[in-house]
């Protein structure tokens, strides 16, 4: 399925667990949003274009804007490409 522009293709929040307890971060970069239909839940591909913050391939959920709505979910995966983007399998809650 062809990429969906996101709503807001400039910014999300994401969260980590650390040491410290949990760490609610946000980003501002470019990002496309995939939608994957075979599995149901229909799952999300949110692919990052550089700069990118260092810690967000250890990103646990994401929130972002998409299909004209407010997706949160569970990152599954992450795949750092070769032009330095940040590809993120996204599981709805």
């Amino acid at each position: 399925m062809p990429l969906t522009p996101a709503a807001d293709s400039t910014h999300f929040y994401y969260g980590l667990d650390t040491l410290f307890g949990h760490q609610t971060k946000n980003v501002a970069c470019l990002f496309d949003v995939k939608r994957l239909d075979d599995d149901e839940p229909p799952w999300f591909v949110l692919h990052a274009h550089p700069p990118l913050p260092d810690d967000l391939a250890k990103a646990q959920i994401v929130v972002f804007s998409a299909e004209g709505r407010q997706i949160s979910g569970i990152v599954r995966s992450t795949e750092r490409l070769d032009d330095g983007s940040l590809r993120l399998n996204v599981e709805p809650d």
